[in-house]
């Protein structure tokens, strides 16, 4: 039986310091959004953690609804802690998040400090952690004033509970604005998770540049586009494929003719890369050095193998980012 950890897991992942903090992230991260939950084998779960630490994924990424059910992604990530990570909790940065709804009545959901603390002491038990190393607002919230929620960000740092704060899905403003609170409390922000990819660009209209100017780094979510930037649904929909499942986040409607014409020229630049078009779209959005990493999600562990190989192929002729726009139009 092969030894775990491997003892040379370290020497293949390149490492990207957050903004301008002492914390470097592996440049790829493993999102536990899906395939972490009770409607999947603990088993497979267990076999893609242990998988990612061996190829050097240090950067776990889990929210307080990841599941299905809400909550069970933590639950089972903390079994699997306990058995095969003890040894290695220091060598580990385990990411949370609170800020969808997690339980009924009117504290159960958005930005409010009794929310946010009250989830946190969840989510710490559910994995059976004294803390977390990073705690984010999963999400703006339009009713709370922004102060609250950043004063409850930066009074779990103080408990003990979490390490850094973060933030995910604040527009370029509001995020200036959250990331100045916390600068002021003695919080700084750590980092922001926005939804980041070729076909979805937008952190490029004012975000990255915030958060360049202000330190903090940048991890991307959905890089792939939900799976849509690989080479999954260049021949058609798989019966088997997220796309045929009925889920909300891609569905067959997502997959027009125009958009896989786009996909078809992207694969093309992407071959004559030498890369898969997954790989090269993990790429690109690490092109930009401010951004930290890039979160992937895994139902296999050649899809993390995949991803990790990426790094040998990382950077960009001016040409080659030329056509993918150009592909993109």
């Amino acid at each position: 039986m092969s030894s775990f950890p491997h003892p040379d897991r370290y020497q293949q992942m390149e490492y990207r310091r957050s903004g301008r903090s002492g914390i470097k992230l592996p440049a790829v991260s493993l999102g536990l959004w899906h395939n972490f939950g009770d409607a999947t084998r603990v088993d497979n779960s267990r076999a893609l953690l242990r998988h990612a630490f061996d190829q050097g994924i240090t950067h776990f990424d889990l929210a307080n609804n990841y599941g299905p059910p809400p909550g069970s992604a933590e639950e089972n990530f903390g079994r699997i802690l306990r058995e095969d990570f003890r040894a290695h909790r220091d060598e580990l940065i385990i990411s949370t998040k609170a800020g969808y709804t997690m339980w009924p009545g009117p504290y159960g959901d958005w930005g409010s400090r009794k929310y946010l603390v009250a989830s946190l002491d969840q989510s710490l038990k559910r994995m059976g952690l004294e803390y977390v190393d990073i705690f984010y607002h999963h999400r703006p919230d339009p009713d709370t004033p922004l102060e609250e929620t950043m004063r409850a960000l930066d009074h779990v740092v103080r408990q003990g509970k979490a390490l850094y704060v973060a933030l995910s899905n604040y527009p370029a403003d509001r995020a200036a604005q959250a990331i100045a609170i916390l600068r002021d409390l003695g919080t700084p922000c750590l980092i922001h998770q926005p939804r980041y990819s070729m076909f979805e660009r937008t952190p490029e209209q004012g975000l990255l540049q915030t958060l360049g100017e202000t330190g903090v780094g940048c991890i991307a979510f959905s890089p792939l586009a939900g799976g849509v930037l690989t080479d999954r649904y260049l021949q058609g929909i798989p019966e088997d494929s997220r796309a045929a499942s009925g889920s909300k986040f891609l569905n067959e409607s997502q997959l027009t003719e125009e958009k896989m014409e786009k996909v078809r020229k992207l694969n093309l630049i992407a071959q004559q890369r030498g890369q898969k078009l997954a790989q090269m779209a993990l790429a690109w959005v690490l092109r930009d050095e401010r951004v930290t990493s890039v979160l992937i999600g895994a139902s296999k562990t050649a899809q993390i193998d995949d991803a990790v190989a990426m790094l040998t192929r990382r950077q960009f002729s001016d040409s080659e980012l030329s056509a993918i726009d150009a592909a993109l139009l």
